[in-house]
């Protein structure tokens, strides 16, 4: 698979992202990004654009040079020692504003000098960090050292990644705290854009619940199933994933439906009871969605859940990693007592338009208190006025003063 790399134009605003090789949450609100800049090249590691349901192709992408080894879901893993190296060298110092969208790798790139470079962390890389213990686990024990010193090569390449970066933006208050503890920087908390308008169809509650999402250890898919099993509740899940196999043959009384197109997912949440969300997530728009078709949530009481779910009124939630507090408010709980209107009022926090307007003011005030940035153009550069941008139309000049209550918030660039 072959991607066109562009001639570099000085000045512009370049967007990158870890890697497009499927379309979920991070890959969403990325699209969610690239949307308020229409006119800004993409960059990313990795890309393939048929995974990523043609998403982007009406956009010049530039990509790494591990693009013609690993530009698959399945396979990009086995690279994982060359990733940092990949976006050190991937092509950005023409850029005067990167803003990069990561949970692992696109925050470690390297623009100019004199350029501002905001990061959306979704998350600091969770293998080499908050989750560091169950990944060195998750090896054969004889190659357990081999992979301790990868992860701790990634750990230390990831510390100097995020000192480069001019600000962070988080996607939930959870985040923030671990760009607090493990990188020792603050962060401008704006959630992730949901689609809440698409779920327009009223509930129709059937005998189910629901899960939603990779079913990996890390999404705790095991701790929903069982507590089903416990309660007597019919459950059904919707991903794939490692622990996918082996759960099936575990469970012989939950449905697993594998992964399932939007309007399939639109109806399964229509139809359920409640949706189960027992992982501790950063942020979790699974839980958004279901309160955009009108059903509540029973979800652990920490993480991204806290700033979703109103326990009583919206949902549940029970303490974590406990399969016994899932069962008992699965099997106790009146989900038919929740208000379908207050559930789809509560998934308006999230809509794409809010993220819109709260992303360009986080971009808005970096620019406002960076030294120079009032310079930085979009399309031309101020510093290089001789060298004209290759592109068909001329792309709009953004200020701290333009973003976004100026002239661009009102023009088609934002709506």
């Amino acid at each position: 698979m072959s991607v066109e790399t562009p001639v570099p134009v000085p000045g512009r605003v370049l967007l990158v992202h870890d890697y497009l090789l499927v379309m979920r949450g991070a890959e969403r609100t990325f699209e969610a990004m690239a949307a308020c800049f229409p006119g800004a090249q993409l960059a990313t590691l990795l890309y393939d654009p048929v995974a990523s349901e043609g998403r982007f192709r009406d956009r010049v992408i530039r990509t790494s040079f591990l693009q013609a080894f690993a530009a698959e879901q399945r396979g990009y893993r086995r690279f994982l020692p060359l990733l940092p190296l990949a976006a050190e060298r991937l092509a950005v110092d023409d850029a005067a504003l990167v803003i990069s969208s990561s949970s692992a790798f696109a925050h470690g790139v390297r623009p100019a000098p004199d350029a501002v470079h905001v990061s959306y962390c979704h998350s600091p890389f969770r293998y080499v960090w908050h989750e560091r213990e169950r990944t060195e686990h998750a090896v054969p024990a004889p190659a357990r050292p081999a992979a301790r010193a990868v992860l701790g090569a990634v750990r230390r390449w990831d510390v100097g990644a995020a000192a480069r970066v001019s600000a962070f933006v988080a996607n939930s208050e959870l985040t923030r705290k671990r760009i607090q503890d493990f990188y020792k920087r603050d962060a401008i908390v704006v959630h992730p854009p949901v689609d809440v308008e698409r779920f327009a169809a009223e509930p129709d509650p059937q005998d189910y619940v629901l899960t939603v999402g990779e079913v990996t250890r890390h999404k705790n898919t095991e701790m929903a199933i069982a507590a089903a099993d416990r309660a007597g509740v019919k459950i059904k899940v919707v991903g794939e994933g490692p622990d996918l196999a082996r759960l099936r043959r575990r469970f012989v009384r939950a449905e697993f439906l594998g992964r399932v197109d939007d309007h399939r997912l639109i109806d399964l949440y229509a139809g359920c009871r409640a949706v189960v969300a027992p992982a501790i997530e950063e942020f979790g728009i699974t839980m958004v969605e279901a309160h955009a078709a009108g059903r509540p949530v029973l979800a652990v009481a920490e993480g991204g859940a806290l700033e979703i779910v109103k326990d009583g009124v919206t949902g549940l939630l029970v303490r974590p990693r406990s399969i016994d507090a899932l069962a008992e408010a699965l099997r106790a709980t009146d989900w038919e007592s929740f208000s379908p209107a207050s559930l789809r009022a509560s998934a308006e926090r999230f809509s794409s338009q809010q993220f819109r307007r709260g992303f360009t003011t986080a971009v808005a005030s970096v620019l406002a208190r960076t030294p120079g940035a009032e310079d930085v153009w979009i399309g031309a550069s101020r510093r290089r006025r001789t060298v004209r941008p290759r592109v068909a139309q001329p792309l709009p000049v953004i200020t701290a003063q333009s973003l976004p209550g100026g002239p661009l918030a009102r023009s088609s660039h934002w709506s």
